[in-house]
C-alpha cells in the first residue's frame, strides 16, 4: 500500500495531474478515444473547460451498472474535469471511435455506493485513490461517496 501512495502522492500532488500525469493522460486520451488495443469502456470525455473556454480531453473508464452507463471521478469532487462538466451543464461528448454527444447528470450521493464498488472492480488504476477496498462493505462505500463524483451518461439532448 505505500508504493501505491506514493505513486499517487507523485502523479497527483493535490488531487490534480502533475507534468508526467498529464503527458500519460494526454497518450490514454487518444487510445480511449480510438478505440485501439483498448478494453471495453475505456473511453475519452472531451468538455470545455470553464477557465479557459477549450476543449480538453480526459481518459476515464465507464461503468456500467443497472443496464445504465456511469463515469465516476477517480481524484474526487476537486478533479478539473468534474468543474467542467458542472460548468457545462453537463453538456460533453465521449469518444471511443467515433464521438457521441452526451449530457452527464450526477448522480445523488446516496446512490453512488454500489456504481462506486462496480467502477473499482472495473478500473484497477482506480483503485490507489480510493480509501476503500473493491470489497468494503456497503456502509464503508456509502462513507466516501460525497468525495467521488458519479455522472450518469444520457444522450445528449437535440
Amino acid at each position: 500500500m505505500t508504493i501505491r501512495r506514493s505513486w499517487r502522492a507523485r502523479m497527483y500532488r493535490g488531487g490534480h495531474p502533475g507534468r508526467l500525469a498529464r503527458v500519460l493522460n494526454r497518450i490514454a486520451a487518444a487510445q480511449h478515444s480510438s478505440g485501439f488495443l483498448a478494453p471495453s469502456g475505456w473511453v475519452t470525455l472531451e468538455v470545455v473547460g470553464h477557465r479557459s473556454g477549450r476543449t480538453v480531453a480526459v481518459p476515464l473508464v465507464m461503468t456500467i451498472h443497472g443496464g445504465e452507463r456511469y463515469l465516476v471521478s477517480m481524484l474526487g469532487r476537486r478533479a478539473n474535469w468534474v468543474a467542467n462538466v458542472r460548468a457545462a451543464d453537463g453538456a460533453a461528448t465521449l469518444r471511443r471511435g467515433r464521438r457521441e454527444p452526451v449530457r452527464l447528470v450526477e448522480v445523488d450521493v446516496a446512490e453512488r455506493a454500489p456504481i462506486l464498488r462496480e467502477y473499482l472492480a472495473k478500473a484497477p488504476g482506480a483503485r490507489p485513490h480510493f480509501p476503500v477496498d473493491r470489497h468494503s462493505s456497503h456502509a464503508e462505500f456509502m462513507t466516501i461517496a460525497p468525495e467521488y463524483p458519479v455522472f450518469l451518461i444520457r444522450p445528449a439532448v437535440p
